[in-house]
Order: C-alpha cells, then structure tokens, then sequence
C-alpha cells in the first residue's frame, strides 16, 4: 500500500462527509483529494520525484496533508520540521536529509526559503495547480520505500531524521483498521498534538484511513479545546500531559459540555499521577489511555488500559507492551538484561519499529512481574552525582506528594566536584520555603537524591511538543546559591 492513498476507502465509501476542520474551514474526503491531487501536480512541476524529500514546515492544515499525501503518491517523503525553529536550524535539518524542495505555510515560507536551495510552495501555488480528478493518481513506491521522515525531538541535541517505510505504516493502519459504515454515525477525533509529532501524524493517518471527521488545532489552547470539543462533539483525542493540566485548571472547564467526549489518550511525556487521578475523577464518563512510545516505534508500544485506569492502582506505570512488541531490559553499560524489577534502559523489538533489529529506546525503567513498565526518565536525563546515578523521576514523584507543590522539574546541576548536584524547579500553590521542601525530601530518600538547589516559577518551561525542557531548567537554577541539606 502506498499510504499517499490513505484515504481511498473513505474516498469510496463516504466522499462527501467532513474529514478535516481547521481553522474554522470544513473540506469533505472528495475535496481533500482534490487538494492532494493538486499537490501532486505542483510537486511534480518542482521537478519533486521517487527518492525525493520535500521539507514541510507549517502548523495542522489541509496544506500539509495535502503535501503528506502527494510527496508519498510521487515516491518521495515529505519530511514534516517543527515550524518553530530558526531559518539555521531548518537549514541543518534540510542538509541532514538532503532536500531541497519545499513546503510551507504563510508564515513560515520566509524561514524556509532561508534553509532549502529550490522553491518553497505554499497555499498560493500549490491550491491553484491543475488536478486531473478523473484519471488515476500516482501511486509510486510501497513496502519498505520511504513514505515520510520525522525528526525526534532534540532537546539534547539536534534532531535526528527517523525514515518511515510505506510498508511500517500500512501495517499501522491495519492493525487500527475496520471497514467504514457510511450509515453509522461519523467518529470526530480531535489532532491536539503538533502534525510534526508521531502522535499528530500518525493519528491524522488512523483518521482519515477510517473515514473519521478530524478536528485539528494548529496551536494548543486550553479554552480553545475546550470549544472544539464542544463545537464539533468530539468523540476522542490524544493530549500531552501539560495540555491536559491546561484543561482541567481552564475557568470554564466545570461548565464546558464534554458530554460527546468517550476517549483520551495521554503520553508523551511524564504523567503525574495525582493529574491522572483528578482527570479520570473529572471525568468518570471517559475511557483513558496512557500510550508510551516514540517515534522509532511509529508511537505507541506499550498502554495503561481504560481498565487499569478504573483500578487506579498502576497509575504510574505506563501499562504493559502491546501484542507482538517484546521488551528487555538491559544495563545500558554492558548490554546485558538485568535482574527483574531493577532499573535499567528499555529495548524494544516489534514489527511496527522503523528498524527491525531490537531498537535501544534511550528510555530507562523497571518492569513488575505482571509486565507492568515504569519508566524513570532518559538516559540522557540520569543524575550521576558522584557515581550515584538515578532519574530525575524519582525525585519529582517524591515532592509532587508534598501538598504545596503544584508542579516540579528535577536536572542535574554541573558540579566540579561531584559532576552533578541536583536542582529542583517548583510551582507551588501556596508559599513554602526552599529549606521546607529540601527537608521534605530528606525524610523520604537517600541523601544523594535530596535536592542542592531549589528555584521556584509560575510554570515550568515546555517544549512546543509538550515535554519537560530541561535546558532551561538549568538555566533557572544557574547562579542560584545551594540550600543546606538537614543534619542526618
């Protein structure tokens, strides 16, 4: 299957009903393949061919679709940048992959001329190309040929292009996959996540390919959400964990009518327990998930079940592997599995990964003997002070119990003498001392793990893909003077 045809099922079955609105614009199946086709046309007149990679940079949009499709229909691969980077980073990015067509909205077309050497096609040339909506569209390329490239998320370093194969996302598609009723009422999922994430682009592909209405919201916004939900009753959505924290302290969220909503899934990044509990209390009518993957795994492979969340009682787990994935866990150092319920980095082998080796996630955590996972933070993230290694996790878990704090971010703060000391960034809802809390925390785990520095903030600073930005809790803490531990 070439997944540039995602949509041909929905294109057969229902032609005229709604699958996109975005910014306040509807587009039926029939006229989203009209774009696409346009699309292809104005790729092909770019000189875009088979091997090609087209670089899009723009928010949700029946443009980036359009161009996800149509760059997969003529062999190519769009490969989607996170519209938020500079014109050198994109330019980084487009050097890495090799592109030089592109593809991008009003505001971002500026920024990408900077970073490809060829045109960069928007609204303007792409929707007023010729589409032949008669004959056939091209559908070069399947299996394991490239069908799109997305980049990880960076905040270490700069991103990585990860390949997605025609045949990967098929496979996808068809575990998700159930033939489309077009008597039955139209499912609405709502797109909360950016399209250049996993979780934007494959849910859109899941969507459309079942002949769903797809809500998109090309900036989150928590009253905004609010209102799509409402507007267009929205029957499921996936969130970040920062979003839905957003959602639930919105002022209109106790009189918001989410009567249509039955799903949500969360992932991402970290998710405090005490959030989950107040979103599943919020509301009791919702069926949650915790979906715990990444984008070298095309999203989830492992899931906290709507069943496990009325438990309620592995609600810091992300749940178990899903049929067909296996997970070992294995000391990062030698390579070697490590004894049951001890920490260590997560390998995954499964057929939806882009790499059909056993794949070194850079995750870290421990699994119960029900085969419950509970991750504890990267690799990247770990904590070695003085040859102590562990997660900020850990640290964090133990001051969200404390019941002032509302929020909290834990890093490593470069020492000379230890190589790291750890820091701590709180939202708190009343005032509490920095002394307090690092006193709190000495009564509650080892002294290597108490904190050494405590800076405080209205909120903690979020990636746009909604994941803890560490960096810049470091840059918080810098110059901030150390907080006495308590005499043991």
């Amino acid at each position: 299957m070439n997944v540039g045809h995602a949509t041909d099922a929905a294109l057969a079955a229902v032609p005229d009903r709604t699958a996109l609105v975005v910014d306040g614009n509807r587009y039926t199946y029939r006229q989203l393949e009209h774009h696409t086709r346009q699309a292809c046309t104005a790729l092909a007149g770019a000189g875009v061919g088979p091997g090609d990679r087209v670089a899009l940079v723009n928010l949700s949009s029946a443009l980036s679709i359009a161009t996800l499709f149509a760059a997969a229909r003529l062999g190519a691969a769009a490969a989607q940048m996170n519209a938020y980077l500079t014109p050198g980073e994109l330019g980084q990015l487009a050097d890495l992959v090799g592109t030089r067509v592109g593809v991008a909205g009003a505001a971002f077309a500026d920024g990408l001329a900077q970073a490809v050497t060829g045109p960069v096609l928007g609204e303007d040339e792409i929707f007023s190309a010729d589409a032949d909506d008669t004959g056939p569209s091209p559908a070069v390329g399947d299996g394991d040929d490239t069908a799109l490239v997305l980049f990880t998320s960076g905040t270490t370093g700069l991103p990585k292009p990860i390949s997605i194969s025609h045949g990967v996302v098929a496979d996808r598609l068809a575990f998700y996959s159930k033939p489309i009723d077009p008597d039955a009422p139209q499912v609405v999922d709502m797109m909360s996540a950016p399209i250049f994430h996993i979780a934007g682009t494959l849910g859109l592909f899941i969507s459309l390919h079942q002949g769903k209405q797809l809500v998109m919201m090309p900036r989150f916004d928590a009253g905004e959400w609010l209102d799509l939900v409402e507007q267009n009753r929205v029957t499921q959505t996936f969130v970040v964990p920062a979003m839905l924290r957003r959602i639930l302290d919105h002022p209109r969220f106790p009189d918001a009518d989410l009567s249509s909503l039955t799903a949500l899934s969360y992932g991402a990044a970290a998710s405090p327990v005490e959030l989950i509990r107040r979103a599943v209390t919020a509301l009791p009518r919702v069926d949650f998930s915790n979906t715990f993957g990444q984008t070298e795994t095309l999203g989830a492979y492992a899931a906290l079940t709507p069943d496990d969340h009325r438990r309620g009682d592995r609600l810091d787990s992300v749940g178990r592997p899903l049929a067909g994935v296996d997970v070992m866990i294995v000391d990062p150092a030698s390579g070697r599995p490590v004894e049951p319920g001890q920490v260590g980095e997560l390998v995954v082998r499964a057929h939806q990964n882009t790499t059909s080796e056993w794949l070194h996630t850079g995750d870290t955590g421990w699994q119960d003997p029900e085969g419950y996972l509970y991750p504890t933070g990267r690799l990247s993230d770990t904590i070695n002070r003085g040859g102590e290694k562990f997660g900020p996790v850990e640290v964090e878990d133990v001051l969200r119990t404390h019941p002032d704090v509302v929020d909290v971010g834990v890093v490593g703060v470069p020492d000379e003498v230890l190589g790291q000391r750890v820091g701590v960034v709180v939202v708190v809802a009343e005032p509490v001392s920095a002394e307090d809390l690092v006193r709190f925390c000495a009564e509650r785990m080892a002294t290597f793990k108490v904190p050494e520095y405590v800076g405080f903030a209205d909120e903690l600073p979020i990636s746009v893909l909604g994941k803890l930005n560490r960096p810049a809790l470091r840059d918080l803490l810098a110059g901030a003077p150390a907080v006495p531990r308590p005499a043991s």
